[in-house]
């Protein structure tokens, strides 16, 4: 008998995000860590035994959000783009001319998707993984685009 996980989702998912908010400490990271347990459990919902689901989706948050610290300290991420925020932060049309400037020296080597993937990363807010999907890349491959391109910027600022 398959787990009914919408009954699951609506029962237990406090539970789950009290968890995941203790292990994260960052209330976004939370969230959609908690998402993630419950698309676990819709993955195997034919295959998992449900006697004390409680116990089951504590330890699917645990293990969830034990890897997401893993990858967080093998390949950490700065939300705090100075580069970014120097360009989203401009108002005058001298300083937003200039930032169109640097994006398209930034941008003029780069294949198309490497734009895609920027926006939805850096402007959508969408999560390295979420980004990955989009784009129908792999996550290492995203990180290394972003990567070089972050790379990039840093010596166009410097020139």
């Amino acid at each position: 008998m398959a787990i009914d996980v919408e009954a699951y989702y609506r029962r237990y998912a406090p539970m789950v995000l009290r968890r995941c908010r203790f292990m994260l400490r960052d209330e976004e990271a939370a969230l959609d860590a908690m998402q993630d347990v419950f698309v676990e459990l819709l993955r195997r919902e034919n295959d998992l035994v449900h006697n004390a689901p409680s116990s089951l989706l504590y330890t699917i948050a645990t293990h969830v959000c034990l890897n997401r610290l893993r990858t967080k300290k093998r390949r950490p991420e700065t939300h705090d783009d100075e580069i970014l925020l120097s360009i989203a932060g401009d108002e005058s049309p001298e300083d937003r001319t200039l930032s169109g400037h640097f994006l398209d020296r930034l941008f003029r080597h780069e294949p198309e998707s490497t734009k895609t993937i920027a926006v939805l990363h850096y402007v959508d807010g969408l999560t390295l993984e979420e980004t990955a999907a989009q784009v129908g890349l792999s996550l290492s491959g995203v990180r290394k685009r972003l990567r070089r391109l972050r790379a990039r910027g840093l010596e166009l600022k410097d020139l």
